[in-house]
């Protein structure tokens, strides 16, 4: 019997892969959380064999909770389920040890297959998603003006940017205008929308 925990914070798509997943022989949906440190709770206390996470959860995405999932329950193999299948968000995933990344319009037969193969220690990645991730490239951006632009991205100002990233106001300009200039974009407003269309932020 394979021993499924489900993470998703909407409550009518996590009803729905329990269901679904509970018509097939050999799958056992034995936890479900809405947040990351519920499931990482739950897991600690259930020993799941396969974790299927949401990307996006309310508290931090599930490639991170992937990774705190393979160092805190070794037995416990990951995939994620997305409505937000971005070419950076799979690669990230692969490089974290993620064995399955599909988006949430699969049919219930393709999800069971996964949540096998994945257990098996095999890996599957969405065929449209994969050929997306190959055309799209890596991202020419280095990890610290990655994470200047995703604070950016919440509209704060340059002092508090430089504050929070324990920066000078001037290198804070220096890395978003870097970025813009490489993503292509006017301002740094086009650049996270440019970054997050191609999930490198």
């Amino acid at each position: 019997m394979i021993r499924v925990l489900l993470a998703d914070d909407e409550n009518l798509i996590r009803s729905a892969l329990r269901a679904l997943l509970s018509l097939e022989d050999g799958i056992e949906v034995v936890a479900e959380a809405a947040t990351a440190d519920e499931a990482l709770a739950m897991a600690r206390s259930s020993a799941p064999d396969v974790a299927v996470l949401d990307l996006q959860l309310p508290d931090r995405d599930g490639i991170s909770l992937a990774a705190d999932l393979h160092a805190q329950v070794p037995g416990c193999r990951t995939m994620i389920v997305t409505s937000h299948g971005r070419p950076g968000y799979l690669k990230r995933a692969l490089a974290g040890g993620v064995g399955g990344f599909l988006p949430k319009t699969v049919s219930a037969s393709v999800l069971a297959q996964v949540v096998r193969t994945v257990h098996d220690g095999g890996r599957y990645v969405d065929p449209e998603l994969a050929a997306e991730a190959i055309s799209a490239g890596d991202s020419p951006l280095t990890a610290r003006e990655a994470d200047v632009l995703e604070l950016a991205a919440e509209g704060a100002p340059v002092e508090e940017i430089a504050r929070r990233a324990a920066l000078t106001p001037g290198t804070v300009r220096n890395y978003l205008s870097s970025a813009a200039s490489k993503l292509g974009a006017a301002n740094r407003h086009e650049a996270v929308h440019v970054a997050r269309r191609h999930g490198w932020i």
